[in-house]
């Protein structure tokens, strides 16, 4: 495709830049106002303890809803949640064509198939290192390593040059899964001339390599068979690398393996289908695992991260139907930690510790979990091969893409962008430069519902949950005059033996009762204005209490 004075090459995050996961990433080309895009991965993080009640947050597509009809493709680099777990989510919004490799086709295809969307989208499997192409993009997959089955960097070539979108990898020259990286192709990148990298910065901050994944099995199958009991590994599901590595590592100390969480069994499944894990002894189900031997047994489980419903969590509580650990059993936690999670994950463990359970942790063990993404020699390494004239950070938060921007100076790359969410970039022509903001903001999965980032229900319960809520009822009759009440109830505000909770309340009801007594008769008619001040009251009298200003619910019922 000829190129015309008028176009430009932009790149745009709208997600990913600023946080580590949720990445969305569009490259546009063509003029401003007839722009064709792709979306490169379309991915989702997780809620913590400032989201209560919410397990899954999204990026928010509002901006390129509006070119919905520019969009030509979807290109998805792999098959982690961060990188495609918001497809079934946004895909709506956007009906593009979809463009994977044939693991990250199944997994997905099970993810639209739970969201009924199976038959509407349109999913071209491409072969590892194929090629597609979208109007002015070409798009070559250059295949990486990483933890999980078939990561592909994107060689994204149009008129104006050429980015290379790496994705999540790391250098591992032995992997156990698929091949290792392919630096050829990388070089001959170079050789071509790459105008930007937009690179994982996962790891800048850490100074080495990440480590390969045969080191790890080197240093878990001893281990595990040093264990007399029953053996628990937990990891992440997607890391099928490290389900291999657990799975060999059981077989080598005489133990059969048993998957206990639903994602295990998928990563398996979507394995086997793209012809990993043939060799491997069928799997005992965690009912029949019961039935053997105590050390004939290993449980690969999901919940390294102390979700709550997750596997590991319900054996830790005692409450999963077929699993137990007790006294002379171990768990190994086969994963890092991820910032945010330190909390539900020592609650977690020390649950197994209270059974008489043995822990082994990447702490203790350092050789029982690597990394799938690259440090600081490997991201050096990787700048040598592909010489780009542009280094654009992302996967990171803010610290994160500002040290990536410091560290590709120091390797003499020209020029060095850190944009955050919404920062459109314009590559070429001319300087790489930020030339427009765009809204880039974030959906919560609220009860199954899209919601948005500060929507007055997340507010309501964040304000609930720090402040306690006081309920307040009150009868009237025809003439306002109180038949009955005022009841008030509070939940999640504190008392003690010199102030009991029923006097409190009653102190509460006083206060509602003299607010309402204070209204004229007339206004003692409008709900709203009986509701109004028998809240602004029973707050105030909170705020003297406690010190805080629950949320105050007021019901006015009538004769």
């Amino acid at each position: 495709m000829a190129k015309s004075a008028a176009d430009e090459l932009v790149f745009l995050p709208l997600g990913g830049s600023n946080e580590i996961g949720m990445n969305f990433n569009l490259y546009g080309f063509g003029p401003p106002h007839d722009r064709k895009w792709v979306v490169v991965d379309l991915g989702v993080t997780f809620g913590d303890q400032s989201t209560p009640g919410v397990e899954v947050i999204l990026p928010d597509p509002a901006y390129i809803e509006d070119y919905a009809d520019r969009i030509l493709g979807i290109v998805l680099t792999h098959a982690h949640e961060d990188h495609i777990g918001a497809v079934a989510w946004l895909w709506p919004r956007m009906k593009a064509p979809i463009y994977a490799t044939p693991f990250t086709a199944f997994i997905l295809r099970e993810k639209l198939r739970e969201a009924d969307l199976l038959e509407q989208v349109h999913i071209t499997e491409v072969p590892l290192g194929g090629v597609i192409e979208l109007g002015p993009f070409r798009m070559e997959l250059v295949t990486l390593t990483h933890s999980i089955p078939e990561p592909n960097g994107i060689a994204i070539k149009t008129p104006l040059g050429t980015i290379l979108h790496t994705g999540d990898w790391k250098i591992d020259p032995h992997p156990l899964l698929g091949a290792p990286t392919d630096e050829d192709a990388i070089r001959r990148l170079g050789d071509e001339g790459v105008l930007a990298m937009v690179c994982d910065s996962t790891n800048v901050f850490v100074d080495g390599v990440a480590g390969s994944e045969a080191e790890v099995r080197e240093a878990i199958t001893p281990l595990i068979g040093q264990m007399k009991g029953k053996v628990a590994v937990a990891c992440f599901a997607s890391n099928v690398a490290r389900m291999d590595t657990v799975i060999r590592a059981a077989e080598a100390n005489g133990r059969r393996v048993a998957l206990v969480g639903r994602s295990m069994h998928r990563m398996a499944a979507a394995a086997k289908s793209v012809g990993l894990m043939q060799d491997v002894a069928d799997f005992v189900t965690d009912s029949e695992a019961g039935y053997f031997p105590a050390e004939k047994i290993l449980y690969l489980c999901t919940g390294s991260q102390g979700e709550p419903r997750a596997a590991l969590s319900r054996i830790a509580d005692g409450s999963h139907p077929h699993v137990n650990l007790g006294a002379g059993d171990a768990c190994i936690f086969s994963s890092r930690v991820i910032p945010g999670n330190e909390i539900p994950i020592r609650n977690l463990q020390n649950k197994l510790a209270d059974r008489g359970v043995r822990l082994y942790t990447e702490r203790d063990h350092p050789g029982i979990h690597v990394s799938g993404h690259p440090c600081r020699d490997e991201l050096a390494e990787m700048y040598r091969w592909a010489r780009p004239q542009i280094a654009i950070p992302t996967h990171g938060e803010r610290r994160h893409l500002l040290e990536h921007c410091a560290f590709a100076r120091d390797l003499q790359v020209p020029q060095q962008l850190a944009p955050r969410n919404g920062d459109m970039v314009r590559l070429a022509p001319g300087r790489a430069e930020i030339v427009d903001e765009v809204p880039a903001g974030r959906l919560y999965v609220d009860a199954g519902v899209l919601t948005p980032e500060n929507g007055p229900s997340l507010r309501e319960r964040r304000h609930a949950a720090f402040n306690g809520v006081v309920s307040v009822a009150v009868v009237l009759d025809r003439k306002g005059k109180i038949a009955s009440g005022p009841q008030v109830r509070a939940l999640g505000l504190p008392t003690d033996e010199d102030y009991p909770l029923d006097d409190v309340l009653d102190d509460l009801a006083d206060e509602a009762e003299s607010a309402l007594e204070r209204l004229s008769r007339e206004a003692r008619e409008q709900d709203e204005t009986v509701e109004t001040a028998m809240s602004r009251a029973v707050k105030k009298a909170s705020q003297r209490i406690w010190g805080r200003r629950p949320v105050v619910e007021t019901t006015v019922l009538r004769l």
